[in-house]
């Protein structure tokens, strides 16, 4: 329980609270104490919730404005979370025509920042080169010949480019300990110290550490979203289903399932890739051989690499630098036990032009959210799409969450997978619309709401402690409306 105490230091007043805390006693046992920490302003809060935000615009020339927020708020130092955003033009020789493909993408980073930081500047990348491939057909490639532009053919494109990427990823440092060998070394086994090679750290890290990661692809042209989920970041869409009578609710539908061992289609498909006689410990209380709680994640070479191989990359890069890599999980017998190939899901979208939709009755996707779990640990996909529902509606100040549901009415379409344990849904306190930034709105909403109190003490635990009470989060929104004016049309630098 978090407690409030006032301590005047000469003629100041401020707040302080107070944590459990586990310490090691004198005798070595783990001790629960208790630790005392400022509280931060309500003014110094919003600016670090603001400190990592973004917000963009795309005008298309078909009077479409595509809008995107993103932030990111730590909780471990540092973070290790990351984001990414491309817009990439079709090419003019393209059959489909003209249009964007657009990208967005969120990496949940864990054991270190490096395998999300990688993923921020590669994945979109190796997607990108790996649709061009598919669309224009390239000598070596999967697709040596063009191929219709199909939602299966476009998934199996996505997929390949998070595989290949994972592989380069895992195997680099195996390709690098291999070109500093000779074969009088490979003839006694013996494995070369590299730990002082330049490669050595920023190849092998990024492969050690590991990285879920979420990518939302937007087809201008022909109106397709994918969604790409590799681990427990979950993306959710809202689809406003107006009424005969002017108005309307937001459907609900979860493009993305979290996958973890709690989710009984990864344990089955994990159970399937590996003998009988490791069915009952492939998934130990939810976890991946009963550590990692991902069961699709790039890197995580410990629950990939054979044993003998995590030794020799131990050897040649890690002790030399004194930082020698844990040695494989105890249950670990016939790997790989984690792979980075997503799932991915297919959704049309629409625009206001369409056919379909008539002035009295439509309905059509309007927002997209991608986060990471640390959203997902304090709302649920109904609240998300209900405070994006009632932001984009122009609600303002401190709304009762009882009263939410009659402002901004949702139905359930997808059901939501958990890949954690179930949170209770907690219907009192307020939730508070006053942030322009929609991904801040959320974060804001997850860590607090209207409680202005809760918020604060939140966002004073400092790293790591705060790893207890909240998780690293990022989210990013993207929508789209008709343009009222013309705004400057963002430069787009890539052909697909």
């Amino acid at each position: 329980m978090l407690r409030r105490l006032w301590k005047p230091i000469a003629a100041t007043t401020f707040i302080t609270f107070e944590i459990p805390v586990k310490v090691k006693g004198a005798d070595g046992v783990p001790v629960m104490t208790t630790r005392t920490f400022p509280l931060l302003s309500l003014s110094a809060v919003k600016d670090r919730l603001n400190a990592n935000a973004t917000s963009d615009h795309i005008a298309q020339s078909g009077g479409i404005t595509w809008r995107h927020t993103t932030a990111s708020v730590a909780a471990n130092d540092p973070l290790e979370d990351a984001h990414a955003t491309a817009v990439v033009s079709r090419e003019s020789s393209d059959p489909v025509g003209r249009g964007e493909w657009l990208f967005f993408a969120v990496m949940d980073g864990h054991g270190g920042p490096d395998t999300s930081r990688l993923l921020s500047k590669t994945l979109i990348n190796a997607v990108s080169l790996q649709l061009s491939s598919f669309i224009h057909g390239t000598s070596g490639s999967v697709f040596s010949k063009p191929v219709v532009q199909n939602p299966h053919n476009i998934s199996t494109a996505i997929q390949t480019a998070f595989t290949a990427l994972d592989n380069e990823l895992i195997y680099a440092p195996v390709k690098l300990i291999a070109s500093n060998v000779d074969q009088e070394a490979i003839k006694k086994n013996l494995v070369p110290d590299l730990s002082q090679h330049p490669l050595a750290l920023p190849t092998l890290l990024p492969a050690v550490s590991g990285s879920c990661a979420l990518m939302a692809v937007f087809d201008t042209a022909q109106r397709d979203l994918y969604v790409a989920c590799s681990g427990d970041s979950r993306a959710v869409a809202g689809i406003w289903e107006e009424a005969e009578d002017g108005g309307g609710s937001w459907r609900v539908e979860v493009l993305s399932e979290d996958q973890t061992g709690r989710n009984l289609n990864e344990l089955k498909r994990i159970q399937s890739e590996h003998p009988p006689d490791e069915a009952d410990n492939v998934i130990r209380a939810g976890r991946v051989l009963g550590g990692l709680e991902p069961t699709r994640a790039f890197g995580d070479g410990r629950y990939k690499w054979p044993r003998n191989t995590q030794e020799a990359l131990n050897l040649a890069f890690l002790v030399g630098n004194n930082r020698p890599m844990r040695p494989a999980p105890s249950l670990f017998k016939t790997p790989p036990y984690v792979t980075a190939t997503p799932v991915v899901t297919h959704r049309k979208f629409s625009f206001g032009d369409d056919a379909s939709n008539t002035p009295k009755q439509s309905s059509s996707l309007r927002f997209v959210v991608l986060a990471t779990d640390g959203l997902w640990d304090k709302l649920s996909s109904e609240e998300v799409v209900a405070l994006v529902g009632g932001h984009l509606k122009g609600l303002k100040g401190a709304i009762p969450k009882a009263q939410l549901p009659d402002l901004v009415p949702t139905v359930s379409g997808s059901r939501t997978v958990e890949g954690k344990d179930k949170r209770k849904d907690d219907t009192n306190g307020s939730w508070f619309f006053g942030e322009d930034n929609l991904s801040v709105h959320l974060i804001q909403n997850a860590f607090g709401g209207g409680d202005d109190l809760a918020l604060q003490k939140l966002m004073s635990i400092p790293p790591p402690l705060a790893r207890r009470y909240r998780d690293d989060t990022t989210v990013t929104v993207v929508w789209w409306d008709e343009l009222e004016k013309s705004p400057n049309i963002m430069e787009i630098k890539a052909k697909l």
